[in-house]
């Protein structure tokens, strides 16, 4: 995906250092992502989930906030307000480029920031939320033992995730005075929860204060065993499924048309997962799946491996050959299924340099109805008319037989 790497400034007119990942194609909708305290735009979740989203055509812009990662300020000087502040300082960056967000994502305390925030942004139709707490105040317990510094010396210096952060007084007071009862009542935003069960950082009940106190639309999911920051690959790529999934229900996706000439629309293949095979198809308005290749070939087996959607493009097109002629002639067929195999393996392949006539495709075709011996031997002679079958058989062998 095509990433821009941008600054805005934020609340206090300092700037923020951010990225905005675009789509490889149509840009259909805009989303803002916050992180979890003292983490930064780039922590494994907020790139695959901005991955995921840029293949269904949703740009999404994530930054750092007020003295973290590459973005000026102090963090000592800034507040759980000064992050829903500079939340509001991105959607008006974003607004002022034309792409005002209609999707705002935040993770732990990013979450509980984008529920405050949303309601100062006028174009929001979806939040999501991860790990989030239900009260702000809950991030002091990461520094309990600094608190009594903090309150008689103004700051104190406490260790987060290995590294030094100084946290000051009126970051603690403010964020133990926010609550999100109000945000959640009045949120004109559908909205999803996702929490892990066995969270140690914040606990499974701030995801359920959080649903009950928010109106309908509202969804919550369960994220099994996943650790706070999602931190593992197969976590991260299923919460950003869901979201992108979920989203779709709210957003404007609706996708331009193909350019004229353009047989049955334009599909478009893009990466989901640069550190695998992830691959993420969309074809014309509202058809996604994935691709990938197996575990033994260094995928995540997530999907159909390429030759695999070759054979499911056959099979298919059989089916619905058979049905079509089927409904033509009247005759009683019941149902159509086709077992497709193929005699390679892709990922094998693709390391060889081979000839002419390698592939192989066999199916083997069950149809079911009270059909005379000559309409069955007809359908398979149908079978072998498919479009799909005289396109693969230009350079391959097809090999078809119909089962008892």
């Amino acid at each position: 995906m095509p990433t821009e790497r941008i600054t805005f400034p934020g609340h206090d007119g300092t700037e923020l250092a951010a990225r905005l990942d675009l789509p490889d194609g149509p840009h259909l909708a805009t989303a803002l992502f916050a992180h979890c305290f003292t983490c930064g735009k780039d922590i494994p979740a907020a790139r695959r989930i901005a991955a995921r989203l840029a293949g269904a055509g949703v740009a999404v812009l994530r930054f750092d906030f007020t003295g973290l990662g590459h973005s000026g300020g102090e963090f000592s000087n800034t507040s759980f307000t000064s992050n829903v502040d500079d939340l509001i300082a991105a959607q008006e960056y974003l607004a002022g480029r034309g792409m005002a967000p209609s999707l705002i994502i935040g993770h732990s305390l990013g979450g509980a920031a984008v529920i405050r925030a949303a309601g100062s942004m006028p174009d929001i139709k979806a939040v999501a939320t991860i790990g989030a707490p239900f009260n702000p105040g809950h991030v002091t317990d990461n520094f309990s033992d600094a608190l009594d510094e903090i309150h008689t010396q103004g700051s104190a210096e406490v260790t987060l995730g290995g590294r030094p952060f100084r946290i000051g007084k009126g970051f603690v007071e403010d964020v133990s005075e926010a609550a999100l009862d109000d945000a959640l009542a009045d949120l004109k935003a559908a909205l999803l929860v996702m929490h892990a069960p066995r969270d140690e950082i914040v606990s499974i009940d701030n995801a359920s204060r959080i649903f009950l106190g928010a109106k309908h639309p509202k969804s919550f999911v369960a994220l099994d065993t996943a650790d706070h920051l999602i931190s593992r690959a197969g976590d991260a790529e299923y919460v950003a499924d869901v979201i992108a999934t979920w989203s779709a229900r709210y957003l404007d996706l609706r996708r331009p048309a193909p350019p004229p000439g353009a047989p049955e629309g334009v599909v478009r293949v893009s990466e989901a997962d640069p550190d695998g095979f992830l691959t993420d198809i969309v074809s014309g308005e509202g058809h996604h799946l994935l691709a990938d290749e197996p575990l033994a070939y260094g995928g995540t087996n997530k999907g159909l491996s390429p030759y695999g959607l070759l054979s499911a493009g056959l099979g298919a097109c059989t089916t619905m050959t058979l049905r079509m002629y089927a409904r033509q002639k009247g005759w009683p067929v019941g149902h159509v299924s086709v077992d497709v195999s193929h005699d390679k393996v892709h990922a094998q392949d693709a390391k060889t340099s081979v000839g002419d006539k390698i592939d192989t495709w066999r199916r083997r075709i069950t149809v079911t109805g009270d059909l005379s011996a000559d309409q069955r031997a007809r359908l398979l002679e149908i079978a072998d008319k498919c479009p799909v079958h005289r396109t693969l058989e230009r350079s391959s062998t097809v090999i078809t037989e119909l089962a008892d």
